[in-house]
């Protein structure tokens, strides 16, 4: 049973088998070779960075990233940050995983209300399509669940629909803003451009990789499923299928970043860029709201953005 919480703990706390979840590690060595584990560990309130000091050989299969583990230690600060000083870890072999990973602030009823209005607010064939795949009872379980990335952005349960329903407020806006803009295109993009994480991640652990996310990834996935779901209901316009496929295919915006070919519709463009900018500014709150410092700059450098963060005004981690 866990007894504290990363939002609750402080300098002094002494942990004694305490459970947590590995949000990642590094195996490194001192001067004089002697094996230690750096790192983060988290639970459903936040992320502490920790340190296990002679780390024993048998333990290093199972402190990856995502492993459950019960932890012993004293809480220290540590560069302006709290940190736990690990003493003795143990593998969790039934972790309560509703302690651990963390989930979004909104209910899952009120996000699957708000996705629905959103479907039914696009015309044919669009609004036939996208019910069909999303709402599926199957799938929408999956879909729901699912966080948007593995730490970087809306790193948590709901966290995909989270990030989806946020740019479809962005999509609905700059339909109106730009000309020229296919608003149900653009939409029904948004809806399924990130659907394939419902089958990319593996939370029955942790954020993990699932086989079909190693070894085909969300964007193929969801081209693939689109299409599918086109050929079963038998009469979707070809022309508009292709359009959805390439707003899916080019979302990442460079190939570089994983994209099998780049933008280069209107509707393209418009959502590779609605997607970097919500997963940017919640990726900036999360990292915020992870940091374990009191001061107005964050303790710790964003993996995102490369540097340390400076709070707004008036920032409560608590309503990030």
């Amino acid at each position: 049973m866990k007894s504290f919480f990363v939002a609750d703990i402080t300098v002094g706390d002494e942990l004694e088998n305490e459970p947590f979840l590995i949000q990642d590690s590094i195996l490194r060595e001192t001067k004089d070779g002697r094996p230690y584990l750096l790192g983060t560990m988290r639970d459903k309130t936040g992320q502490l960075a920790f340190v296990f000091w002679d780390i024993p050989s048998y333990a290093e299969s199972w402190t990856q990233t995502g492993s459950a583990v019960l932890v012993t230690g004293r809480v220290v600060r540590y560069k302006d940050a709290l940190q736990i000083t690990i003493t003795d870890m143990n593998q969790n072999l039934e972790p309560t995983l509703a302690d651990l990973l963390p989930s979004s602030r909104r209910t899952q009823e009120d996000m699957i209300a708000e996705l629905k209005e959103q479907i039914n607010s696009l015309g044919e064939p669009w609004q036939r399509l996208v019910t069909y795949i999303l709402l599926d009872d199957a799938f929408l379980r999956d879909y729901v669940n699912a966080p948007a990335a593995r730490n970087m952005h809306h790193a948590y349960i709901g966290g995909l629909l989270e990030h989806t329903l946020s740019m479809a407020a962005l999509a609905n806006f700059l339909a109106n803003h730009y000309p020229y803009v296919n608003r149900d295109l653009l939409l029904a993009g948004t809806l399924l451009h990130d659907m394939g994480k419902a089958i990319e991640y593996d939370i029955s652990k942790s954020f993990s990789f699932s086989e079909d996310g190693r070894l085909v990834g969300h964007i193929m996935r969801a081209v693939v499923l689109v299409e599918k779901a086109a050929a079963e209901l038998g009469d979707f316009p070809e022309e508009e299928l292709r359009h959805l496929v390439h707003l899916i295919a080019s979302h990442h915006g460079t190939q570089e970043w994983g994209s099998p070919v780049v933008p280069k519709t209107l509707e393209a463009i418009l959502l590779h860029q609605i997607d970097l900018l919500d997963s940017r500014v919640q990726g900036f709150f999360d990292h915020l709201a992870n940091d374990n410092g009191e001061e107005a700059w964050t303790a710790k450098s964003s993996y995102m953005f490369g540097t340390e963060l400076r709070r707004p005004d008036g920032f409560d981690s608590a309503e990030s």
